[in-house]
């Protein structure tokens, strides 16, 4: 019996690390749906800067969260696809990751698309966010005699 539980907990903790491995790859979109819940009048004039209005409206009938609205947005500009076809992808894949849904539509893992997609969004800065500023900065590092 102790030799079935050590298999056994040899064989989930993979997959359970895994399975956090994966979920921090859209960590982003924690802070995103708290920012944009702050502000919804200012997430919608967000939007509306950043896609066409009537995507925007299509989509935020469809979603509950701010993140996933955002998401399907970026997926319909990222793989050329009209935001109707993105939703129902979405409705009928749901629950099998922002990955598979990504890859459905045409846009390859591995590729500059689908890293930008994990890495983070383009309508707010957060602190630690990639976008802001990595590489840029003139901070004190060792002085050459």
């Amino acid at each position: 019996m102790k030799s079935v539980k050590i298999l056994l907990t040899g064989l989930w903790l993979p997959l359970l690390i895994l399975s956090f491995a994966h979920a921090g790859d859209f960590n982003w979109m924690r802070d995103f749906n708290v920012t944009a819940q702050a502000d919804p009048s200012g997430f919608r004039a967000r939007l509306d800067a950043r896609f066409q209005a009537g995507d925007v409206n299509a989509v935020l009938s469809s979603v509950a969260t701010p993140s996933d609205v955002y998401m399907l947005l970026r997926l319909g500009e990222m793989s050329h696809q009209p935001v109707e076809r993105v939703i129902h992808s979405y409705k009928t894949g749901k629950g099998k990751g922002w990955g598979t849904l990504a890859k459905s539509l045409g846009i390859k893992p591995g590729s500059t698309e689908f890293h930008a997609l994990k890495q983070g969004q383009d309508l707010y800065t957060f602190n630690g966010d990639q976008k802001k500023g990595k590489g840029k900065s003139k901070g004190k590092g060792k002085k050459n005699k």
